[in-house]
């Protein structure tokens, strides 16, 4: 059973409190991370390294560079350390619209999106990150001389870590819709080669103009969204479920 419907003015003052709250967890965790920015940045920037020339560094072109740069890490981990309580908050906000049988999936929504989060920076920073610099710095020399700035390298890093953590939710947004009965597994499929192309547009716009990095966002793309539809098969909610709950909805109001 669902709860009574909230005026627009409530759904406003609640949006208000759940994003309070995640302000206040972000801002503890940029605190935190700001104390180690310069071993998060210097971890970070190990791929980089690792791939340009003997000797070669890194460099900044204007005096608060380095300052700013080590603010926006502690920031990103800032907001990677809230992300449990920035997940909760985002479920605990649409709880209000969901049936009693569906609140009980908060724990492991939160518990599974900081996960698959984390799970998708990693892949980016273990697996994208050596290929694609290594692509980039293929482009050096003996005319041509590298010499990335920590801005710009700060810059890229970070979009493509925040875009391979947010695209690995795939499978927890189709479980999601699928127990809501927005989607399932039937439809998914009949709907495959469009989600494919579209797949391959998200991967060109969320990463770096070259093939190797659209690719290796496209493919674990692909792969997840495979993994959602069997998410859907199994958990998704069957249509007799749907007919019994609107039944009961109905004889409630």
């Amino acid at each position: 059973m669902k709860q009574q419907k909230m005026p627009f003015s409530s759904h406003l003052e609640e949006l208000r409190k759940r994003l309070i709250i995640c302000f206040i967890a972000v801002g503890i965790g940029f605190v935190i991370s700001y104390f180690f920015s310069r071993e998060i940045f210097e971890l970070l920037s190990r791929p980089l390294l690792k791939v340009m020339p003997q000797g070669e560094k890194m460099v900044f072109t204007a005096l608060p560079e380095a300052f700013l740069t080590y603010l926006k890490i502690a920031l990103v981990s800032g907001i990677i350390l809230a992300s449990p309580m920035i997940f909760y908050q985002l479920w605990m906000f649409i709880t209000p619209g969901l049936y009693e049988t569906e609140k009980r999936y908060v724990l492991p929504f939160v518990v599974f999106s900081t996960l698959f989060f984390v799970g998708g920076t990693l892949f980016g920073y273990l697996v994208v990150f050596p290929f694609g610099f290594k692509f980039f710095m293929g482009f050096a020399s003996d005319y041509i001389r590298p010499l990335p700035s920590i801005r710009e390298y700060l810059s890229l890093s970070l979009k493509l870590l925040m875009a391979f953590g947010i695209v690995f939710q795939l499978p927890l947004l189709i479980l999601f819709l699928s127990r809501l009965g927005i989607v399932d597994a039937k439809m998914l499929r009949s709907k495959q080669k469009y989600a494919i192309l579209l797949i391959f547009i998200a991967a060109a716009v969320l990463t770096p103009p070259d093939v190797a990095s659209q690719l290796m966002m496209a493919g674990p793309l692909m792969v997840l969204y495979e993994i959602g539809i069997w998410v859907a098969k199994v958990f998704g909610k069957k249509k007799e479920g749907l007919v019994e709950e609107s039944v009961q909805g109905k004889a409630v109001s």
